[in-house]
């Protein structure tokens, strides 16, 4: 372009006269767009509130459960909660609730964590991909670090700090009347995406001396990455479900995670769960003193949008009330004191000013 056109386009651009589409709002465009988007987000809302409402759910915390394995000598229980500050034993708690409505199949259990930040920046870069698909490389990424190796250099596996972090309580659901043991799946609660895309396990016998060879469990596990689900190899190692559902990081600091999914294929349970008299049972490892933390273990059903949330349904409505209250209130400003359309498009920048 030559010098002098280049010039004259920068002079319009500076004076603001280079050709430009400018959309002119008027009260017979932006009314309707109010009133449509009220009438489209409050029916969708209470839908969406009305399919939440349905979902039936059962919370029980537990951080404070006392302990029916580690009592003083007489007989005073202690929470457990204090008990792993002393001991590495393991701390078994009991504690009964009652469900007063059959929950209909298909029924979920799921543990809940609060005031645990795991949406932290450090926090969810701390892991190492290529790991987790099963690579085996000498070193491990620098974002794992300070639970990349221990003090041997020998590599966590898996390393990271959400690695390391992961629940370990052990729950069990039993029926009070008969001491019965709910069966519980463990298999299917993780993203099948998941499964299938993000976690491998690396090559050879899922041991010490095998695929797992010069790895070490993280700092904080009781036991190794192999020694997950022994009996299970397709649920053992990187590809335990447990493992893979808790490198998945939640959004907020108070969030649960599906644990177990109830077996209905055992009498009495076929149809749901029963309304009766229940007790849940802790292996208590995983300790929330030091952040402020509680624990929860929640019964819930699903419907086809997914577990209870009335947030969403509540946005919907709110913004589509706050849609039409304005609409209203600029369509009786716009009767009262407004302008015709035509008015409006015929006014240009020559148009003198008047009251």
């Amino acid at each position: 372009m030559p010098a002098e056109d280049l010039e004259a386009v920068m002079n319009k651009f500076k004076q603001q006269r280079l050709p430009a589409w400018q959309p002119i709002l008027t009260a017979d465009t932006v009314l309707p767009a109010f009133f449509l988007i009220g009438l489209l987000f409050i029916p969708l809302g209470v839908a969406l509130l009305y399919f939440s409402e349905n979902v039936q759910e059962f919370q029980l915390e537990y951080t404070d459960c006392e302990s029916i394995t580690h009592q003083l000598a007489d007989g005073t229980k202690r929470p457990c909660k204090e008990v792993i500050k002393e001991t590495t034993d393991v701390c078994t708690c009991r504690i009964s609730f009652n469900i007063s409505e059959t929950f209909e199949k298909n029924v979920y259990l799921y543990y809940g964590l609060d005031n645990f930040y795991q949406n932290h920046r450090r926090y969810v870069k701390s892991r190492d991909d290529d790991q987790l698909l099963g690579r085996v490389n000498p070193t491990v990424n620098s974002d794992c670090k300070p639970f990349a190796t221990d003090s041997e250099d020998k590599i966590f596996a898996p390393c990271g700090a959400i690695a390391n972090s992961m629940f370990n309580d052990t729950l069990r659901l039993f029926r009070k009347k008969d001491s019965e043991n709910i069966k519980l799946i463990k298999k299917g609660i993780a993203w099948p995406s998941d499964r299938k895309l993000k976690f491998r396990n690396p090559e050879g016998a899922l041991n010490e001396t095998g695929a797992f060879k010069d790895t070490v469990k993280p700092l904080y596990w009781t036991r190794s990455v192999w020694e997950l689900d022994p009996d299970d190899p397709d649920n053992n190692g990187y590809r335990n479900e447990d493992l893979i559902v808790w490198m998945r990081s939640a959004a907020f600091p108070t969030f649960r995670k599906l644990y177990r999914k109830i077996d209905h294929s055992q009498e009495g349970f076929i149809n749901g769960l029963p309304a009766d008299r229940y007790y849940l049972e802790v292996d208590y490892n995983y300790p929330v003193d030091s952040f402020g933390g509680k624990k929860r273990m929640i019964l819930s059903t699903t419907s086809f949008l997914g577990g209870k949330n009335n947030f969403l349904g509540i946005a919907y409505i709110t913004v589509g009330a706050i849609c039409l209250l304005l609409g209203i209130i600029f369509l009786i400003i716009h009767i009262k004191f407004g302008k015709r359309a035509g008015d409006q498009l015929s006014i240009n920048q020559n148009t003198p000013y008047s009251d």
